[in-house]
This record gives C-alpha cells, sequence and structure tokens, in this order.
C-alpha cells in the first residue's frame, strides 16, 4: 500500500481538535471523511502533533496509506475538493517510504503564538489572534522565557491530563519579539522542541503575559519552573492564538 505525506493547514475554530472524535467535529475525521469519498473506507491517519480545540495549523503534517498508486497532485487536489466547506487544505502531497512516520520520524515542532495589543475590536483575524488591549514588556518576558530554555522537568507547566510518560522534556528555542501585523502591534512567540506535553505552549505565553504586564517577575516564572508544580503555572492562554507552524524531518519532505 502506497503511503502518502500531507502537509495541512486548517483554522481551529470549527473542530475540537486535531484528533478523531464521537461525537465533535475534528480535523482528523474531516481528511479521514474525504479520504473515503477517493477510496472505501474506514481510514487512520497519523499526524505529527495532536492540536487542541481552536489551535490552527499552517504546517500540520499527516499520513495515509492508500490502495491505489495516486500522483501526489492528484491526490491533493481531490482531497481538497472533497474538504470543503470546511477550513482545511492540504497544501503538499508526496509519496514517501512505507516506514515514514508523519510523528515518530519527525525531529522537531515549531509554533507560533501571537497576541495583538490594540483596544478596538478584531474584526478581520477574529478567532486567529488573542487580543490584548494593553501592551507588553517584550525584554521582561524574553528575560523570564529564557529560564525556560533546556532540559527541564515541566510539570508546572503540563496539563493535569497531559499522558506523557515524562514531564521532562527539552526546549530548543522561546524566542518573544514585536512585530507589525495585518491589524495592528503583535507579540509573537516562537517556540521550537522535538516534542511537547500537553498545554506547554499556552501554559508558556499565559505566564509569560503576566510578566509582561507586570505582575511577575522573571524570576518568578524561574521560581515556577522549579516548583514543578501545576498550581504555580500562570494562567493558560486561550487556544485560537496558537499554531503549529512546522514540523522538521531528518530529510526535507515537501521542499
Amino acid at each position: 500500500m502506497p503511503r502518502y505525506a500531507l502537509k495541512v493547514e486548517y483554522q481551529g475554530a470549527p473542530f475540537a481538535g486535531w484528533q478523531r472524535q464521537k461525537d465533535q467535529p475534528s480535523v482528523q475525521g474531516a481528511i479521514e471523511h474525504a479520504l473515503a469519498k477517493l477510496e472505501p473506507g474506514p481510514h487512520t491517519i497519523a499526524a505529527a502533533g495532536r492540536t487542541d480545540a481552536g489551535v490552527h495549523a499552517l504546517g500540520q503534517v499527516a499520513h495515509c496509506d492508500l490502495t491505489r498508486d495516486w500522483d501526489p497532485f492528484r491526490l491533493s487536489e481531490a482531497l481538497n475538493y472533497h474538504l470543503k466547506p470546511a477550513p482545511v487544505a492540504i497544501t503538499a502531497c508526496v509519496q514517501v517510504a512505507d516506514d515514514w512516520h508523519a510523528r515518530f520520524s519527525a525531529l522537531e515542532r515549531q509554533y507560533l503564538f501571537r497576541i495583538l495589543t490594540r483596544r478596538a475590536p478584531v474584526t478581520h483575524e477574529e478567532g486567529q489572534v488573542w487580543q490584548l488591549k494593553n501592551d507588553l514588556d517584550v525584554n521582561a518576558m524574553q528575560a523570564a522565557a529564557d529560564l525556560l530554555i533546556g532540559r527541564h522537568d515541566f510539570t508546572t507547566f503540563r496539563s493535569t491530563i497531559c499522558q506523557a510518560e515524562s514531564p521532562v522534556k527539552t526546549l530548543d528555542e522561546l524566542r518573544v519579539e514585536r512585530v507589525s501585523g495585518f491589524s495592528g502591534p503583535e507579540i509573537h512567540f516562537h517556540v521550537r522542541a522535538r516534542s511537547f506535553l500537553h498545554n506547554q505552549v499556552r501554559s508558556f505565553v499565559g505566564t509569560l503575559e503576566r510578566v509582561g504586564a507586570g505582575s511577575w517577575s522573571p524570576q518568578d516564572v524561574g521560581d515556577a519552573l522549579a516548583a514543578c508544580d501545576r498550581a504555580a503555572c500562570g494562567p493558560v492562554c486561550p487556544g485560537h492564538g496558537l499554531y503549529l507552524a512546522r514540523v522538521i524531518y531528518p530529510e526535507p519532505v515537501f521542499d
């Protein structure tokens, strides 16, 4: 059975997350339903990461096994046709080796979180950014973020329902920058690691926002990390500002 890698872009708002759920719409379910229009199912696809409800993707990666030998371009076009009107798009498709796996072959996941700082209500990008009415201190947030980089026990920044075997992870990058967005000034958080705990990025951003707002000091974040206690975490920010931006593999898949 030929295996195909899919690069997937989606808006998370209509979905209960990536993972297929019995009574709620999911991104995985939408793609599997589209695949069933092309070949008899059931189909089960695997993804590089399971995004939560409301979380978006610019470069999610999944793979599927099919019985027919499809031309990758025709497969992506057919899937996009059958995915309408769901806000999901297959932006690239290639045939891969039978032992290639979207999740287990990945070396790194990269996330982007967007905060829009303006007082006027959001119109065009509602549900795409976390809007805050007041500006944040980017330098203070970066000083706090620097304390989180490296290999740590991230229990404090781990959801209580996280199913990972260990809270110890290596965080390769947590960079905070101010940019000029389409709708106004934005603050972006760029986060890189091989793998993440459940709600880890949203816990980081929500905690760092407290630093940027002046309610916490950078050292408070270091103390929260050292506590290894979920109760020491700051607020968990909403999912609609978060994007799975890119997945890195040992060899380029789509480039």
